[in-house]
């Protein structure tokens, strides 16, 4: 049979294997740009659940940060970002190579690194994104847009050096180590998260939302829990991309990693509900959807690397932490208006755990999970740190947060002139004085 396979091969022109080549590469390309259309749908996916769980008088300015991070953090991670995160990086902290894309070596390699840097500007908007949910209806609509620019630049992107940097040369430092993020519960999410996490602290809390004298939160209700549901669906979808798409190859492997990414989110949204019967809080719409969310950023971390079994573990126990987060917060007087935090800070840092816990025929390998906890501490204490300072100079020099008549007001109206609603706003006349 041997003899067989190699008279096969031997008998294969060189250009017989050439076009091979290129079959693959257009068949890898095909699947990657779908995978790409499939994340950039999550923003829509993030739009409709933010803006559901805000009022309504904030629906649109929520819209427009979702819309406007995506478009100037895809101008940014092209100039700048996609540099630093994947260009040469023999430093092992930042790349120095590929700004601005748009040439390379071949024509076969320039297609292909179009196609890569198509893929993760997604993954940058999905980033930073992250800050918009957590920091509604108190922002100010410019100061978060430079905040944008800044996380997309440089902090997302030389974290992301670290773990997946080096496609031009070089390597990464977390990854000499053997870090494990195969799509980003850490990379992605935890940083986002610990983004929105200095960003709440710097803005404080919306107008109402604790009681000045005892501390004790009030409910904000969102305006729309229909939008809400259908933007945890969309998300749940654009995930099969995310993660599947991580493989940047149509091969078999796609099949377990999209197989455990479905597992995992429904146990995330089991969890949420076992973990709020079993502590005596109401079983709420968010709270369900949120821990579908967070088990979807528990397994992006080890989507490639657990059997099915240990990825529904890692939602199901993701999904309780992202009620009991939130919870957390509320009791230390921080206002993430959507659970941003929880569901993709502490989830995140979770899932990035549970990746080397249940690493697949290395299971509770002291040295990989020590590994792992190394990356999570960095990501903490490189994200967090860098923009409490950004959102703090972004504070003093143009302010960060709406005056307390506009929060009132609504941002609609005050940051765009416009209403979501206008019938139910009859008493704000939205047409200014020209």
């Amino acid at each position: 049979m041997k003899w067989i396979v190699w008279i096969a091969l031997s008998s294969v022109s060189v250009p017989a294997m050439a076009a091979t080549s290129a079959a693959e590469l257009n068949i890898n390309t095909l699947w990657v740009v779908m995978a790409a259309a499939l994340v950039f749908f999550m923003q829509a996916g993030f739009a409709l659940l933010e803006s559901g769980m805000s009022r309504a008088k904030n629906a649109v300015n929520v819209m427009m940060k979702n819309y406007m991070d995506v478009c100037l953090g895809s101008l940014i991670f092209w100039l700048v970002g996609y540099g630093l995160m994947f260009g040469e990086n023999f430093t092992g902290f930042f790349g120095a190579s590929h700004f601005a894309l748009s040439s390379t070596t071949s024509v076969e390699a320039e297609s292909w690194d179009y196609t890569v840097l198509l893929f993760q500007t997604m993954f940058a908007a999905t980033a930073v994104t992250i800050c918009s949910g957590a920091m509604a209806e108190r922002t100010k609509y410019d100061a978060y847009l430079i905040a944008t620019c800044v996380i997309t630049a440089f902090i997302y992107p030389v974290f992301g050096s670290w773990v997946w940097g080096g496609m031009y040369g070089g390597t990464g430092w977390l990854a000499k180590l053997g870090f494990i993020d195969f799509a980003g519960s850490t990379v992605v999410h935890s940083v986002g998260a610990w983004c929105a996490l200095a960003g709440i602290i710097v803005l404080g809390a919306r107008t109402g939302r604790f009681d000045r004298t005892s501390g004790a939160a009030r409910s904000i209700p969102g305006h729309n829990l229909s939008l809400v549901a259908l933007g945890g669906f969309i998300l749940w979808l654009g995930w099969f991309g995310f993660n599947g798409g991580s493989t940047l190859a149509a091969n078999a492997e796609i099949g377990l990693i999209v197989l455990n990414t479905q597992l995992a989110a429904a146990a995330g949204a089991t969890g949420a509900l076992l973990f709020s019967r079993m502590s005596k809080r109401p079983v709420l719409l968010t709270s369900t959807i949120n821990g579908s969310i967070a088990g979807l950023v528990g397994i992006t971390a080890g989507c490639a690397s657990m059997t099915p079994e240990f990825a529904a573990l890692t939602g199901l126990i993701a999904g309780a932490i992202s009620v009991y987060g939130a919870g957390w917060l509320e009791r230390r007087r921080l206002d993430d208006v959507v659970g941003a935090i929880p569901v993709h800070g502490f989830a995140g840092a979770w899932g990035t755990l549970a990746a080397g816990l249940f690493l697949k025929d290395n299971m509770f390998d002291p040295s990989q999970i020590a590994v792992q906890l190394v990356g999570i501490f960095s990501a903490f204490f490189w994200a967090f740190p860098l923009s409490l300072i950004l959102f703090f100079l972004i504070d003093r020099l143009i302010g960060l947060r709406a005056s307390t008549q506009h929060e009132q007001q609504g941002l609609d109206f005050t940051e765009h002139d416009e209403v979501g609603y206008p019938e139910f706003h009859q008493n704000v006349t939205y047409h200014r004085e020209l």
